[in-house]
């Protein structure tokens, strides 16, 4: 089977390829059987949390202090938005991928409206969509987003790339915040880490893009710099590529800056999963920095030894909290 491309996990950004077995095996369990096998949201919350274990180690560890209750609603997000990103990457040509969302769309906005759903994924999302508030538009937007990707190749300005980064990020940086729980203007803040984060992935999967014939960088801002598509296409990387990515990634940075203080505005509870998510980002942002813009032939990532050290860091503080109440008791 054809794959139309590798997809990047909803909630925690790692890049998920089509022919990886433990992703591939979530899909024809979630495609091939939809059926759960025990009749209960028990067994259906506990089928989203194998998910999460199987589709992404870091998110998984990141989740494993929260509590049980916020818990299951981040596996139930992670398991919609992991699902509904691959109807769309697991498609064999882009028609089916678009018909295969438009039926899930509809399916989606049946539930919402309080139909019966049927779909093991549908009815976990669905009951944290209830318990924890999540507005009806950041679903249907995010399912959105993944169908307009499927046909748009090229995104002329910068207005119509951060579109992109809000409906198929920044949307589930929403649906994050609501699960976690947040006070005052916490919203605004967290959607423009979901921009960073987007952002972020599309200077460093530049390369990779292309190869699947995607050009995420803004057209005119290219030609602003004297920088053309034929010259990424032949994967030059001259002093207008540098000065042009210079400016992307002061761009990102500057979303970053703007979303960090909503993160203290974020319940404690839940806090830190969303603070190793931004401190990551971030990171992989110097990476690509530091490799001189070299993302034609090599992917500037954060090495998984500093990934684990930046999810401990961030772990620290729940860990304690819940040591100390133990002792407590």
């Amino acid at each position: 089977m054809r794959q139309l491309n590798s997809t990047r996990c909803g909630c925690c950004g790692e890049r998920l390829r089509a022919d990886d077995p433990p992703h591939r095996d979530i899909i024809l369990k979630t495609l091939i059987d939809m059926r759960p096998k025990l009749n209960s949201l028990d067994a259906l919350y506990t089928q989203a949390a194998e998910a999460v274990r199987t589709g992404s180690q870091a998110f998984s560890l990141a989740t494993r202090c929260f509590p049980v209750d916020l818990r299951r609603a981040a596996h139930a997000v992670y398991w919609f938005c992991y699902y509904t990103r691959r109807l769309a990457s697991q498609a064999e040509t882009r028609e089916q991928g678009r018909a295969d969302l438009d039926r899930w769309a509809s399916m989606v906005a049946a539930g919402l409206r309080g139909e019966l759903a049927r779909h093991p994924v549908l009815d976990v999302f669905l009951d944290t969509v209830d318990h924890r508030a999540i507005p009806h538009d950041l679903p249907m937007e995010m399912i959105e987003g993944v169908r307009t990707d499927l046909d748009r190749m090229r995104y002329a300005s910068f207005s119509q790339l951060r579109t992109h980064c809000h409906q198929v990020t920044g949307t589930v940086s929403l649906m994050m915040t609501h699960v976690v729980g947040f006070r005052g203007p916490a919203l605004e803040y967290m959607a423009d880490l979901g921009v960073a984060i987007e952002l972020t992935a599309v200077l460093r999967d530049v390369g990779e893009q292309l190869a699947h014939g995607r050009i995420y960088l803004p057209l005119e801002e290219m030609e602003s710099f004297g920088y053309s598509e034929a010259d990424l296409e032949q994967h030059v990387r001259n002093e207008a590529f540098r000065n042009m990515m210079r400016f992307e990634a002061g761009r990102a940075r500057g979303y970053y800056q703007n979303a960090e203080p909503g993160l203290q505005l974020l319940d404690q509870r839940g806090r830190f999963a969303m603070k190793t998510a931004f401190d990551i980002y971030r990171k992989t942002l110097r990476h690509i920095e530091a490799s001189d813009f070299d993302v034609f032939h090599r992917r500037p990532a954060v090495p998984a030894v500093e990934r684990a050290w930046i999810t401990a860091r961030s772990m620290a503080g729940p860990i304690t909290r819940s040591l100390w109440r133990a002792m407590s008791a």
